[in-house]
């Protein structure tokens, strides 16, 4: 959860949960762990333990792309899903997450095929958005690819 003395963020090396102070830019912010950056501006490949993580103790929002290596669409889309990255770190935290490899996860998300039901903005910084904010957010999404949503 955001505290008053800054914003908690995964390290999408290690896992270490980093606190990065209001007053430091959070796009050069390292790991305190791993001392990797936080936010390198590609998506991170995570997995059933690693999406939880990511999902519950960031305190910024989770955009997840459920894609399958055998889907058409799903790899068609990569190189715009890697932009967004690109452009909306540290803002946001964008994961993949490979449906044939995380099939539970799958389930859960109801990924089935459907190329436009893969994206979920998920974690406790979308909760605690307002739905004003966050249909901000989509909007700014829906600029950065707009063939993705």
């Amino acid at each position: 959860m955001m505290t008053g003395l800054g914003l908690h963020v995964v390290c999408p090396s290690c896992g270490a949960i980093n606190r990065i102070p209001k007053d430091r830019p959070a796009g050069q912010a390292k790991c305190g762990t791993c001392h990797q950056k936080l936010f390198s501006g590609k998506p991170v490949t995570a997995n059933a333990v690693t999406f939880e993580r990511h999902i519950t103790r960031n305190d910024i929002p989770v955009i997840v792309d459920f894609w399958a290596p055998w889907c058409g669409p799903c790899l068609a889309m990569a190189p715009a899903y890697e932009r967004a990255a690109a452009e909306l770190e540290p803002n946001y935290r964008l994961l993949k997450v490979n449906t044939e490899e995380e099939q539970s996860l799958a389930a859960r998300y109801g990924c089935r095929g459907e190329r436009h039901a893969r994206y979920r903005i998920l974690g406790e910084g979308a909760e605690q958005r307002s739905a004003a904010r966050r249909q901000r957010e989509l909007t700014t999404l829906k600029a950065v690819v707009p063939e993705m949503c």
